[in-house]
């Protein structure tokens, strides 16, 4: 019988900020209206260092962070829509 492959995985907030990579952006696409702050192609440079790692990229959601690291995961019924650029990433990789 076939040994089962082992993963390691990991778990990281990615946040999408323009303002660090923006030669990156501007190289990579025309921005006719100029290059929006939160813009998701801003998280690229630091998923593409995770998978020169090794790392692959199995799980990727927006989400809401608490000032404590925790995750917004319901509005509480009251219907109030919140804006985010922070994103919870899950990768894995053989051990």
């Amino acid at each position: 019988m076939a040994q089962r492959q082992k993963w390691e995985y990991l778990s990281v907030f990615v946040e999408a900020e323009a303002e660090p990579v923006m030669d990156y952006l501007e190289q990579i696409k025309s921005w006719k209206n100029g290059v929006p702050r939160n813009t998701p192609e801003s998280m690229m440079p630091r998923l593409d260092a995770y998978g020169q790692d090794g790392w692959e990229l199995v799980h990727m959601q927006p989400v809401v962070v608490g000032k404590n690291a925790d995750i917004l995961a319901a509005d509480s019924g009251r219907g109030i829509a919140s804006w985010t650029s922070s994103y919870f990433c899950v990768f894995k990789r053989p051990e």
